[in-house]
C-alpha cells in the first residue's frame, strides 16, 4: 500500500493513527517532533507525510518545506486550527489536504488513499505540457511563458496543472477544487477559487484582464485553451 510517515506529538493520537493505517496495510513510522523527522527523512524513502502543524520543537510547516525541496511527495496536514491562514499556508506550501482535529480515523485513511491514487495517476504524465506560451515540465515542475520561467506557488502550480491536462475541457468550479484537494474545510468557497485563478492570471495571462489561456465559461467554469468565451 505504501509507507506512511507519521509526525504527531500527541502520542496517543499518534499510536490510533498508525494502527489504523497498518490494519490496512500501510507500513508506518511515528516521529514526534522535528529533528526526528528530518532525521527518519534523510535515511528513509516514504510514499506520503502525515504531519501535525503543532510540534514540541517547531511546526511540520518545516517539515513540508523539506519534502517539497527534494520531491512531490504527498503531504497531509493535521491540525487543531482550522483557520483559513493556516490552511491556505499550507496548500500554498505543497499540502495535497488538510484534516482538522477532531477527526474521524476511518475518514483519514480514506483521504489518505485517495490522496495517493491522484499522486500516482499523475506520475504517468507526460513530461512536457503546453498550453499557450506556457510550458509545464511536470517531471520538474517548473513552468515556462515565452521561454522565461514564473514562479507559482504550489496550490497555483497545482491548478495549472489541471487546466494543462485538460485542455479544451470545461471544468466546473467543484472539479477543479477537487483535483486540487481533496474535502477541503469550510473556508473553500467560490470566491476562494476565484482568487486562486486571478492569482494565476496574473502570472500567465499576457493581458490578465481579457484571458485567453484560461477563459472563463459562464455558466459552467473554466476552460483552458480553446475558442474564448471569457469574461
Amino acid at each position: 500500500m505504501g509507507r506512511i510517515l507519521i509526525v504527531e506529538d500527541d502520542k496517543t493520537i499518534a499510536m490510533g493513527i498508525e494502527y489504523s493505517l497498518q490494519q490496512e496495510g500501510f507500513e508506518t513510522r511515528v516521529c514526534h517532533n522535528v529533528k526526528n523527522a528530518k532525521d527518519l527523512m534523510g535515511r528513509e524513502q516514504f510514499d506520503l507525510y502525515l504531519l501535525d502543524v503543532s510540534l514540541p520543537d517547531g511546526n511540520g510547516f518545516e517539515i513540508c518545506q523539506r519534502v517539497r525541496a527534494d520531491s512531490e511527495t504527498p503531504v497531509i496536514f493535521l491540525t487543531a486550527h482550522d483557520d483559513e491562514v493556516n490552511v491556505v499556508m499550507g496548500l500554498d506550501m505543497g499540502a495535497d489536504d488538510y484534516v482538522t482535529k477532531p477527526f474521524r480515523v476511518r475518514e483519514l485513511v480514506s483521504r489518505i488513499k485517495s490522496v495517493l491514487r491522484r499522486y500516482r495517476s499523475q506520475t504517468g504524465r507526460k513530461a512536457e505540457i503546453q498550453l499557450g506560451s506556457v510550458t509545464v515540465h511536470t517531471s520538474e515542475a517548473r513552468v515556462f511563458k515565452n521561454g522565461a520561467e514564473i514562479t507559482l506557488t504550489a496550490l497555483e502550480y497545482k491548478l495549472l496543472l489541471t487546466f494543462a491536462s485538460h485542455e479544451e475541457q470545461v471544468l466546473s468550479r467543484s472539479q477543479i477544487l477537487e483535483a486540487i484537494w481533496d474535502v477541503a474545510g469550510d473556508f473553500v468557497n467560490d470566491n476562494t477559487l476565484t482568487v486562486y485563478i486571478k492569482r494565476l492570471r496574473e502570472k500567465i495571462e499576457d493581458d490578465p484582464q481579457n484571458p485567453q489561456i484560461i477563459q472563463t465559461v459562464r455558466g459552467l467554469g473554466y476552460r483552458a485553451g480553446g475558442t474564448a468565451h471569457a469574461e
